[in-house]
């Protein structure tokens, strides 16, 4: 009976072997048939198919705002607005009972209700400047909040999971990469650079400031000039643009030079985040011959240089 039961088990292992290999054999003839092999390099387009995105984030929630949102509808540009609930009505803040109408279109994004630096604070003080700060701003605004601005850009590993465990989904940083790359850690967000650069920061140096602009706009025109996959990210504050010298012609120069651009998919923070996990959420087949899109939003993505629109709740052929 043993020698029995070997044979039968070496029997279907011979038989597995032979499988597989007409099963390579199989999926080399379909590759050269034009049918997409599983070894294919699947690349994210963003929405329209197009490889540009663009996000614009400003923290606190000072008066500056009204200006700035103004000047950014004015653009038809949309923004993340990273706000200190607590801090909302006092002295050059935003009145609580205007939030919802000078930030409507754009994203109302958490930034603590106090503006602590979390990493000093006890465990019990973030739960509530984090969990406070989101359940006020969603009364305020109407509007679910689900990403936040650390305070002075300020993390540690023990942030990140608090955070996480309150329904955050993305935390951005202070941390400029002048780069445009696409984030693959949510809760350590990485912006591509400070609004100017870092201009201004420094007083009465106009040298350092001119200097500060031109890598400025170096970055930004290197964006629209990139044929690249590409996310801009500019991030600052509203209030900086009333300091010295003339910054809000700088910001309107800036708008001008980035707004309107059919190449350009403009986003708030939440709204990459979304696309970005529908993509990678998509369910293809093992030879990526068709794939099934399980989101509600059209995800575009390029396979052997064709780009393709999967619609929300279809399975399409990538043939």
């Amino acid at each position: 009976m043993k020698s029995e039961t070997r044979l039968i088990i070496v029997i279907l292992a011979l038989v597995t072997v032979i499988n597989y290999g007409n099963a390579q054999t199989n999926a080399a003839i379909a590759s050269k048939n034009g049918v997409i092999s599983s070894r294919e390099k699947v690349e994210m387009l963003f929405p329209g198919g197009k490889t540009k995105a663009l996000i614009l984030s400003f923290d606190d929630g000072m008066v500056a705002d009204r200006r700035l949102v103004r000047l950014m509808n004015e653009y038809g540009l949309i923004g993340t607005f990273h706000l200190n609930s607590n801090k909302l009505g006092t002295k050059d803040y935003l009145t609580k009972e205007e939030i919802k109408v000078v930030y409507k279109g754009h994203e109302v994004s958490a930034h603590t209700a106090n503006h602590p630096n979390l990493p000093d604070i006890s465990r019990e003080e973030v739960l509530y400047e984090v969990g406070e700060d989101r359940r006020e701003l969603e009364r305020l605004s109407g509007n679910l909040v689900r990403g936040m601005a650390y305070p002075f850009g300020n993390y540690n590993d023990s942030v990140i999971e608090i955070i996480n465990g309150l329904g955050i989904e993305y935390a951005r940083t202070v941390k400029d990469t002048y780069s445009f790359g696409i984030p693959n850690e949510f809760l350590k967000w990485h912006p591509t650079i400070h609004q100017f650069g870092k201009a201004y920061f420094t007083p009465d140096n106009p040298e350092n400031d001119k200097k500060e602009l031109a890598g400025f706009y170096q970055v930004v025109n290197h964006f629209l000039k990139t044929d690249s996959l590409a996310l801009l990210d500019v991030w600052g504050h509203s209030w900086e643009n009333d300091g010295a010298g003339d910054r809000w012609t700088e910001m309107e120069k800036f708008f001008k030079m980035v707004s309107r651009n059919p190449e350009i998919y403009y986003t708030t923070q939440i709204g990459l985040v979304d696309y970005i996990n529908a993509f990678k959420n998509l369910k293809f087949s093992v030879d990526k011959s068709f794939v099934t899109n399980l989101s509600s939003i059209n995800v575009f993505i390029k396979m052997k240089g064709e780009a393709f629109n999967i619609e929300p709740g279809s399975t399409r052929l990538l043939d």
